[in-house]
C-alpha cells in the first residue's frame, strides 16, 4: 500500500478554494433577499407601471369636475376662464386691434386690467401645460407621474387659495367693468390656478381616452353630437364617457359657485385642493395595463 505524504500549503489553498467553489446541496437553504428588499422593487415596479385608460374613468371624471370647479372660482371674480383659453386668446387680440381704433392721437393705447388677467392667464397656462413634459420623461400613463402630476395641482390650488386669503379681496364681481380681484396677490391666484389647469389638461390628454384634455368641452359636444351612436339605448363608451364629462364639469361648476358665494373663494379652494390631493391618490387604485396577450384585448 502506498500513502500519500502531508499536503504542502500551496496545494492546501488549492483544495480550500475548488471546495468553496462547489455548488451548495440541493437540501440546504438558498439566501433569500431581505424583505425591504422585494418591498421595494415591488412598489417600484407598482408605481412605474401604466394604468390601464380604460378604467381611468373615475379620476379623469374628477379632473372634469375640477375644471368646473376652477373656472368657476375666476369667471365669478374677474369674468375670465383659467382653463378656457380660447377667449382669452380672442380677447388679447381684440386688445392689440384696439391699438390701430381711432385717428392718430386719440387712440385708446392703456393695457386695461382684464387684458392684463387674461394675458396673466394666457401665460401662466402654457407654463403649466410645460411641465407636463416631466410626465414623458417619467412615463404618462404611469402611476408615479400621474400621482405627482395631479398633487402638483393641489399645490398650485392651495398656493393660489392662500394668495387669494391674503389679499382680502372679494370673491363675486358686481359688473364686468368692476371686477373683484385688481392686486398683486390676485394675480398670482390666478396664475397658479391657470398652471394647474394647463398641467391637468396635458395630463388628461396623455392618458388618451374620451375625456380628451378634461378640460375642453367644445371638442367633447361636436364628437358627441357626431357619434353614430348617440340614440344607441345600451352603454357606448364612446358617447356615455363624453356624457360624464359634461356633467362632471356642470356639476363642479355649480358646486363651486354655490359654495364660494357663500363662504368665499379661498375656502372654495381650499376645499378643490382636498379634492385635487384625493385625486392624486385616486389614481393608485386604478388596475394597470394589461400586457398585450395576457389576458386577451378588451372589447370596447
Amino acid at each position: 500500500m502506498s500513502s500519500t505524504g502531508p499536503m504542502t500549503p500551496a496545494a492546501a489553498a488549492k483544495a480550500a478554494e475548488a471546495a468553496a467553489s462547489l455548488p451548495a446541496p440541493a437540501s440546504s437553504p438558498s439566501p433569500s433577499p431581505s424583505r425591504s428588499t422585494l418591498f421595494q422593487g415591488g412598489l417600484r415596479a407598482f408605481l412605474m407601471a401604466d394604468v390601464d385608460p380604460e378604467l381611468s374613468t373615475i379620476p379623469l371624471a374628477a379632473y372634469c369636475f375640477m375644471t368646473g370647479w376652477i373656472d368657476a372660482v375666476s369667471f365669478s371674480a374677474i369674468f375670465v376662464w383659467c382653463a378656457f383659453q380660447t377667449g382669452n386668446s380672442v380677447q388679447l387680440a381684440l386688445a392689440l386691434a384696439r391699438l390701430f381704433q381711432g385717428s392718430p392721437g386719440h387712440r385708446d393705447t392703456s393695457f386695461h386690467l382684464a387684458d392684463q388677467q387674461a394675458l396673466t392667464s394666457v401665460l401662466t397656462f402654457i407654463f403649466g401645460a410645460f411641465l407636463g413634459r416631466i410626465g414623458d420623461r417619467i412615463g404618462a400613463k404611469t402611476r408615479a407621474w400621474l400621482f405627482l402630476g395631479t398633487f402638483i395641482q393641489a399645490l398650485f390650488t392651495m398656493a393660489a387659495a392662500i394668495a387669494l386669503w391674503k389679499s382680502g379681496q372679494g370673491s363675486v364681481a358686481s359688473s364686468r367693468d368692476v371686477p373683484a380681484w385688481s392686486s398683486a396677490s390676485t394675480f398670482a391666484c390666478l396664475g397658479l390656478i391657470s398652471a394647474s389647469m394647463g398641467l391637468q389638461g396635458i395630463m388628461g390628454k396623455r392618458v388618451n381616452t374620451q375625456f380628451t384634455t378634461t378640460i375642453v368641452l367644445t371638442t367633447v359636444w361636436c364628437e358627441l353630437m357626431a357619434d353614430p351612436k348617440l340614440f344607441v339605448m345600451h352603454r357606448v363608451k364612446t358617447r356615455d364617457h363624453k356624457v360624464i364629462a359634461i356633467v362632471a364639469l356642470f356639476v363642479g361648476g355649480f358646486c363651486s359657485r354655490a359654495i364660494l358665494q357663500s363662504i368665499g373663494s379661498p375656502a372654495a379652494l381650499g376645499i378643490g385642493t382636498g379634492l385635487r390631493t384625493a385625486i392624486a391618490l385616486s389614481w393608485f387604485f386604478v388596475p394597470g395595463k394589461k400586457a398585450p396577450g395576457g389576458g386577451g384585448a378588451r372589447k370596447n
